[in-house]
């Protein structure tokens, strides 16, 4: 009798389970395949970025080496192709371009490129605080302080990586502006600042002994040196 049982509790979970089947088979072969096709189209998209970066990659180092041949137009078509390109290449394409342009003697066009460009929040703030350097750069000798701190000034502050870049221009942009004042607290700026580049440390050195020898205060120190 137990036998007869066994083979009656047997029958019946089978019809449960072809039942629980015939009702959620189709759903669970479903999800099953999503999560094949899934997985198979998320490699594939990962693989076809990979070469799309590769691509671009190369496109721009050779649009570079067009640009340092000074062979602006065609690098200019290269750097074209990356409008639309991944990651980062865009914006480095752009101020490539911009470069060129001031590399060629268009300064105009190239600081109305490097202006866009640091206002553009769509890419990078680094590559944005660049082309502002770049524009003021191209500006110091031309625009006033106002101009020049409006770029930079931003740029200024005690832990940005491009504080001595910044500080600099406006220590120039000022004393060409006649303001002698601002110039020296931008120089001192840079003096007490243990991190300011060597080069720069040398160039503000000698812009103050510039403006001291100019409003005929004690020797430059560069003068006293050499004695």
């Amino acid at each position: 009798m137990s036998d007869i049982f066994r083979e009656v509790d047997e029958d019946i979970r089978q019809e449960k389970y072809r039942r629980l089947w015939d009702r959620f088979g189709p759903w669970v072969l479903g999800v099953a395949v999503l999560i094949i096709v899934g997985t198979g189209g998320y490699r594939g998209w990962l693989y076809w970025q990979e070469q799309q970066s590769q691509s671009a990659g190369d496109t721009f180092f050779e649009a570079v080496r067009l640009s340092e041949a000074q062979n602006y137009e065609e690098a200019a078509a290269l750097y074209g192709e990356l409008d639309n390109a991944l990651g980062g290449y865009p914006a480095l394409a752009k101020l490539r371009q911009a470069t060129d342009l001031s590399n060629s003697g268009k300064t105009e066009e190239a600081l109305a490129e490097f202006d866009a460009l640091s206002r553009d929040t769509s890419i990078m703030d680094a590559l944005r605080d660049v082309a502002a350097l770049r524009a003021a750069y191209l500006a110091v000798d031309t625009q006033g302080y106002g101009d020049i701190a409006d770029r930079v000034e931003k740029l200024t502050g005690d832990t940005g990586p491009f504080r001595a870049a910044a500080r600099e221009l406006l220590a120039l942009s000022a004393w060409k502006a006649g303001d002698i004042e601002t110039a020296r607290q931008w120089i001192s700026a840079l003096e007490d600042d243990a991190e300011t580049p060597a080069d720069v440390s040398r160039r503000v050195s000698i812009l103050s002994d510039v403006i001291r020898s100019s409003n005929g205060e004690a020797k430059a120190d560069s003068e006293g040196n050499n004695q």
